[in-house]
């Protein structure tokens, strides 16, 4: 009780953002000291200028969706936080699942108001490089991604070197299932094992194509 009312009366004496730091810094301490070390158990709320979204997420959300997103983060608040991976180069939390929790914050006043400009975010401890597989399996999980961005994202990491088997491993897909992401691509690199036929391009596969090659021109 004499802890509760110390930490009362010090909260007391601080302006609205000191005291969210001083939480988030109590928060930190006692995570440190929880024999639960999972990320949910460090919910933190940052800034929404450290948050940085990926240009990869696989999953689509349509415009009706987005509305009753919104409308429930009004109505209910958050109630998951959005998992990220921390990028030391950038200084930045990039974001691995929660991309359209993040844009309702970012795009409406009245939810970021009520915020104070910050979001609900937990970190999960993975290499930077790794933040594909991690939004991928987060999605696939839900059954939310759409096959173009999957498609698109696979195609991605066998271009950075990755094999088929860690593919399927990193991403919980079978064989069979990345073959056919690899189809509807189009492209014949992707086929060094696989005999590749010109019937399977279709009108989808060279507007695939063509999105990937323009992200490319743009990075």
């Amino acid at each position: 009780m004499l802890i509760k009312d110390t930490i009362r009366g010090q909260l007391d004496e601080l302006s609205t953002q000191e005291k969210i730091e001083y939480i988030e810094a109590l928060k930190d301490d006692l995570h440190t000291m929880s024999p639960i070390q999972q990320p949910v158990d460090r919910v933190m709320w940052v800034d929404i200028d450290k948050v940085q979204a990926n240009d990869y997420n696989p999953n689509s959300v349509a415009g009706a969706e987005m509305k009753l997103l919104y409308t429930s983060i009004k109505h209910d608040g958050y109630t998951q936080p959005i998992v990220t991976i921390y990028d030391e180069e950038l200084d930045k939390y990039v974001i691995v699942d929660g991309f359209h929790r993040y844009f309702t914050c970012k795009s409406n006043k009245d939810i970021s108001d009520r915020n104070h400009g910050r979001l609900p975010i937990v970190v999960i401890q993975k290499d930077i490089n790794e933040r594909m597989a991690a939004t991928v399996r987060h999605n696939r999980a839900r059954g939310s991604h759409s096959v173009d961005g999957m498609a698109s994202m696979v195609f991605a990491m066998l271009e950075q070197g990755w094999k088929d088997s860690d593919i399927c491993n990193h991403l919980g897909m079978e064989p069979e299932e990345l073959l056919r992401l690899k189809h509807i691509t189009g492209f014949s690199k992707l086929f060094e094992n696989t005999e590749y036929k010109k019937e399977w391009v279709t009108k989808q596969q060279i507007l695939i194509k063509k999105k990937y090659k323009e992200e490319q021109l743009s990075d």
